[in-house]
């Protein structure tokens, strides 16, 4: 989404740092600035359009706080906003959100790996300190961890330079048909107690699962992982991503 120029809305800083290590030397950058990068990010993943009550509601954050912060974000050219009308992001604050998701997905998967965390724990604390490591630091997480793609989630990595796969082809678990078999690619990280209960069953990133019944509204989805058999109810079988095998 691209609003339509207007000047009274544009941002006044036209010569803003072009990388999220610029910004943070000129100490202009806060942390809340770079979770509403990464706000407004996601919305756009998910196809929405990211408005204030969107954003707000993300943040967990007054309506009328998002659009003071907007305002901001748009002066140090992070974002396109015309009130009432949405926000984008710039090139520079997509930049900067994806610096930070690669942050904060690098730091999850060193958790699990390194640390013995769960996946259920680690959202947690990687939003601590997703904004304070160092590109140093970054670099040897990454090193140690053997430059992985995905975090415990399955959600992809963002390259050091900016980039980030998708793949439009994973379907939602809750949208399998009787018969079909496959692989679970990601999993919703957003909710801990979602995760200790797929965790449970064997629904991770990797595991392969037959269906034996489609989403009913009693049952939700049977599946078989693991040689074992399970019920997962509609709302955490739309929280899974899979591939058809």
């Amino acid at each position: 989404m691209a609003p339509t120029p207007d000047n009274s809305t544009q941002p006044v800083n036209q010569d803003a740092p072009a990388s999220r290590e610029e910004l943070l030397r000129t100490a202009e950058l806060t942390h809340a600035m770079e979770d509403y990068t990464k706000a407004i990010y996601k919305i756009q993943e998910q196809d929405l359009r990211p408005t204030t009550v969107r954003i707000a509601k993300t943040l967990d954050v007054t309506p009328a706080s998002v659009t003071v912060m907007l305002q901001r974000l748009a002066k140090l050219g992070l974002v396109n906003y015309v009130p009432y009308r949405g926000v984008d992001l710039t090139e520079t604050g997509m930049r900067v959100a994806l610096e930070v998701i690669r942050h904060h997905r690098l730091l999850e998967l060193y958790l699990v790996r390194q640390l013995g965390y769960s996946w259920d724990e680690v959202d947690e604390e990687a939003e601590k300190l997703e904004h304070v490591i160092s590109e140093e630091f970054e670099k040897r997480i990454d090193h140690v961890l053997g430059h992985p793609e995905t975090d415990p989630h399955g959600h992809p990595i963002p390259s050091a330079q900016g980039h980030i796969s998708r793949d439009d082809t994973h379907i939602a678990l809750a949208g399998c048909e009787e018969g079909q078999s496959v692989v679970v690619k990601q999993v919703s990280d957003e909710d801990a107690e979602s995760l200790r209960h797929l965790g449970s069953l064997g629904i991770y990133p990797g595991a392969r699962m037959d269906i034996i019944a489609g989403a009913s509204e009693a049952q939700g989805v049977r599946v078989r992982v693991g040689g074992e058999t399970h019920s997962v109810d509609t709302p955490h079988a739309t929280q899974v991503l899979v591939e058809l095998v």
